[in-house]
């Protein structure tokens, strides 16, 4: 077990020191551990990652001094080993053995007396250090400060409710295909098979798993029966609103659970583009799987002359790049990886992207404009500038919190992750 510790400590200096994403360096890791270990050390990687404040704001005050350059590894270490002993049900006797004897893998055996006297020190200090994290902004809510204050600005009443639902594990959502059974026929095959769930009354594809599972104990999963997609995520091709024989752009289309949802819901073309090929490769798995079909290319959304034929389309389902600020628990290396001058840079090529796909939409067409962030930089604001810019562009309503001075729909995380849509048509000339 103790290799499980050493890996999770590696993939914590990858994603701090190296900035690789945790997508890129866990699936590695994994590879190198026993099947029954996979689970406990993405368990110890995402907490670690969720608690990262406050983890070493600890070690400020255990270690006499802090480890640095190559050994910045074994304080890595100490972040896994505190993290089992404040939030997970390891005994500590354990826990601390564990971690101590995981510095044989990582060649490292005459630390074991520091590790071990550190941890026992923190297990001794514990509630003291505790109430001094409190209070700290930054450790107490484990975000990064700058992060903290954008948020208090754009939600003085509900920043502290973002930063705590960010902190949570986020639910598994399921999406029905409705071209194979409604979402109350699947529902009951669920239960024949003893999954519980929920269903959300304004989630119309949408069912709601007590708990995360396997995906291949799904019924008919392989088939295409379902798929795991966010609920607020399902808005997505809804507010789109697909009719048959449209010609569809799903730009920034990848992994591609949007383009299958606008193939099952209506008989449409769909052009799915992403500038990532391997990215694109997930949008065919996805494809294949429902048995689906759309013409897959890969270019950047920002040059459509790489890539557009002429055509015109009905319809443009623009998942602009973003901060993934709405999507931090799933994602809680986003948080560390982020800077703050990475959001007027997005700022500026979201801009950018709508600028150059708006006359591919046909006159009377439509543009949805999401992003996953909790930003308003990326979102209301963006849309306010490009209607003062753009004089055929009309702003839809969504609902009765989306307005022409304050357009669009911000989703917070909480039930769903945090999501923001816009929607805007194309005048006649």
């Amino acid at each position: 077990m103790s290799d499980v510790r050493a890996l999770a400590a590696e993939v914590i200096y990858q994603v701090i020191i190296e900035k690789q994403s945790l997508n890129q360096a866990l699936p590695a890791a994994s590879t190198k551990v026993a099947v029954k270990d996979k689970a406990l050390l993405q368990q110890l990687c995402y907490g670690v990652l969720r608690h990262y404040s406050s983890l070493e704001f600890y070690c400020s005050k255990l270690l006499s001094k802090p480890l640095k350059g190559k050994q910045k590894v074994f304080e890595f270490l100490l972040y896994v080993g505190i993290y089992q002993l404040q939030h997970m049900r390891t005994p500590p006797h354990a826990a601390v053995a564990e971690t101590v004897n995981a510095l044989t893998t990582l060649n490292a055996t005459g630390l074991k007396g520091l590790i071990n006297a550190v941890l026992r020190n923190f297990q001794r200090k514990q509630t003291e250090l505790e109430a001094q994290a409190h209070e700290i902004n930054a450790c107490r809510y484990n975000h990064p400060g700058w992060f903290i204050n954008q948020v208090k600005a754009a939600y003085p009443e509900q920043w502290q409710e973002i930063l705590e639902a960010n902190q949570l594990q986020a639910p598994m959502w399921l999406r029905v295909n409705q071209a194979q059974s409604s979402t109350a026929e699947y529902s009951e095959k669920l239960n024949q098979e003893n999954i519980d769930h929920q269903l959300q009354g304004d989630f119309v594809d949408a069912i709601l798993l007590d708990k995360p599972c396997d995906v291949f104990s799904l019924p008919e999963f392989e088939t295409g029966g379902s798929s795991v997609q966010d609920g607020a995520a399902q808005f997505a091709a809804r507010l789109l609103d697909p009719q048959d024989g449209d010609y569809i752009l799903d730009a920034c289309a990848a992994p591609g659970g949007k383009t299958c949802h606008l193939l099952e819901l209506a008989k449409v073309e769909v052009l799915a583009l992403d500038a990532d090929a391997k990215r694109l490769e997930r949008v065919q798995e996805n494809l294949t799987r429902i048995g689906l079909e759309a013409e897959l290319t890969c270019a950047d959304a920002s040059k459509p002359d790489d890539w557009f034929d002429g055509k015109q389309f009905d319809r443009i389902l623009l998942d602009v790049p973003c901060s993934a600020t709405g999507v931090i628990r799933r994602h809680p290396d986003i948080k560390w990886l982020r800077r703050s001058d990475d959001i007027e840079k997005l700022a500026k090529l979201q801009g950018q992207i709508l600028q150059e796909i708006w006359p591919l939409l046909k006159p009377g067409g439509t543009l949805l404009y999401a992003t996953c962030s909790v930003l308003p930089q990326e979102n209301k604001n963006q849309i306010l500038n490009f209607l003062e810019q753009q004089a055929d562009a009309e702003h839809v309503s969504i609902n009765s919190d989306d307005t022409l001075t304050s357009p669009g729909w911000q989703l917070l995380p909480d039930l769903t992750d945090g999501f923001y849509y816009a929607k805007l048509t194309k005048k006649h000339s």
